[in-house]
């Protein structure tokens, strides 16, 4: 899967809005139905969804992981509703 420069600053985005806005259990956000969690130097982050981890890595490298293409598909549209609530134009499509 690629994705343009534009789509991954949006990733990270979101990963801001998720732990700015969410609850943090356990060490992981939580914000509309996505998690978000990163390690203790914060150069890798992640974004959880049902069965979808995305890895956001260091020098903007990322990993989609996922076993249902639905499942990622929700994401996008979580991640687009999230970003346009924001007052962005964060449209994710496949």
């Amino acid at each position: 899967m690629y994705l343009d420069r534009l789509k991954k600053q949006n990733l990270l985005e979101v990963f801001d809005l998720i732990t700015s806005n969410g609850n943090k259990v356990d060490g992981v956000y939580q914000f509309e139905d996505i998690n978000a969690s990163h390690d203790f130097d914060g150069y890798t982050c992640w974004l959880s969804y049902r069965d979808l981890t995305v890895s956001l890595l260091f020098h903007g490298s990322y990993d989609f992981q996922y076993e249902n293409k639905e499942t990622l598909e929700q994401f996008f549209k979580k991640v687009s509703n999230l970003l346009n609530s924001k007052n962005h134009n964060g449209d994710f499509e496949i």
